[in-house]
């Protein structure tokens, strides 16, 4: 494939019809003040496959929009109340018109009553100003959750308790887990990443490594787990996508979508989603994918079977080698030993040179003829090689 890349003023500057063409396949990942629309006009019009549905990433913008779909694909995920308001009076919409009530242990919307602690998340996915509100008999208060500034992702009011009356959103139970969130990385319906980290509930510090990155630490999904990635991943659209996991006694929940995800410094999951998106994008186009070989040092694609210095593995007995490692697995590729694996190529052809070489060493006419000694082989490999 070339690589064709969007200037950024053709992108913000020019209409989607002068944006670069032809296309084949197109990664396109919604960001602040990205155009979104124009990126749809574009899709409309030149059609090339995409990695990511564009026009899908408009859901991920609203969570209520994200848990509608959750529920009609079967994925698990907190039952949730929603409340809207009037964006000019600030007015309760919907059920909550009817029935909005708080009070120091609950909230109460239409129908709905939501026990403390529960959690509040703004509609606007793009808003990660999550509150959690704390019941009277476990001190009350409220814990803020935020972006990560510093070593900082969240701080505990004790004095607060009202909920937030200043927009729309949604409010859900209050999940345990063992303490630590499950980041989820698809690439494709087949393939996904998952890592875990300290959850920003616990006390709002940021573990962070020696280079300054958050600590993670690479997680094993469950078979049922792999079943939810596969969903999200096909219900929304989004073959390179990320979203958030929790564990719990009850079962494991997806409390957050978020489109174009990355896991950040792991060098197999780079090579690993390299040669899957490889094939994906050979698949769409229509091409048949070559299978790609293991080369030095066991990298997916490497052509080279004598390693570089730069890529010179270290010794498997110096302490640094394993420092970091985790064996997740041992897979082993068993086959009995009487049998050499052969190299076949398979043609029909009605050259006279083959035909009397097929004469001359088969025993009657249209029957087959085995050729097995060096002698009989090196006769067939000159005679290709003369053709």
């Amino acid at each position: 494939f070339k690589m064709v890349y969007f200037p950024e003023h053709a992108i913000l500057n020019l209409p989607a019809e002068e944006w670069p063409h032809p296309v084949d396949v197109l990664v396109c990942f919604y960001s602040d003040g990205f155009p979104l629309d124009k990126a749809e006009e574009y899709v409309a019009l030149r059609r090339p496959h995409c990695v990511n549905n564009v026009t899908a990433q408009r859901l991920l913008h609203d969570r209520r929009s994200v848990y509608e779909l959750l529920t009609e694909n079967g994925i698990p995920h907190p039952q949730a109340a929603f409340v809207e308001r009037d964006p000019e009076t600030l007015a309760e919409l919907g059920p909550a018109a009817s029935m909005f009530e708080e009070s120091d242990d609950f909230l109460r919307i239409g129908d709905e009553k939501i026990k403390k602690p529960f959690v509040e998340k703004p509609l606007n996915a793009e808003d990660h100003n999550i509150m959690i509100y704390y019941p009277s008999s476990a001190g009350g208060g409220v814990k803020r959750l935020f972006r990560k500034v510093g070593d900082r992702s969240s701080l505990f009011d004790p004095s607060a308790w009202q909920v937030r009356r200043d927009g729309n959103y949604l409010y859900e139970p209050f999940l345990k887990t063992q303490g630590t969130d499950i980041k989820v990385y698809t690439v494709g319906p087949e393939y996904a990443h998952a890592e875990a980290r300290k959850s920003p509930v616990i006390d709002g510090v940021v573990n962070r490594d020696e280079g300054g990155k958050e600590v993670r630490v690479p997680v094993v999904l469950t078979p049922w787990e792999k079943e939810i990635a596969r969903r999200v991943c096909l219900a929304f659209g989004q073959t390179v996508c990320g979203f958030d996991l929790l564990r719990t006694t009850k079962g494991s929940y997806v409390i957050d979508v978020n489109g174009w995800s990355f896991v950040k410094g792991v060098e197999k999951y780079y090579e690993d989603a390299a040669a899957v998106l490889h094939t994906w994008m050979l698949n769409a186009v229509g091409r048949v994918p070559i299978r790609r070989s293991l080369g030095a040092g066991g990298k997916v694609g490497s052509k080279s079977s004598t390693p570089s210095k730069a890529a010179a593995t270290p010794d498997a007995t110096s302490p640094s080698r394993w420092e970091h490692q985790e064996l997740l697995a041992v897979l082993a590729v068993v086959r009995h030993g009487d049998r050499t694996p052969k190299n076949k190529m398979k043609l029909t052809t009605q050259r006279q040179e083959f035909i009397e070489l097929h004469k001359r060493w088969s025993d009657k006419p249209g029957k087959e003829a085995k050729l097995k000694s060096p002698q009989q082989l090196q006769e067939v490999l000159d005679l290709a090689t003369a053709v």
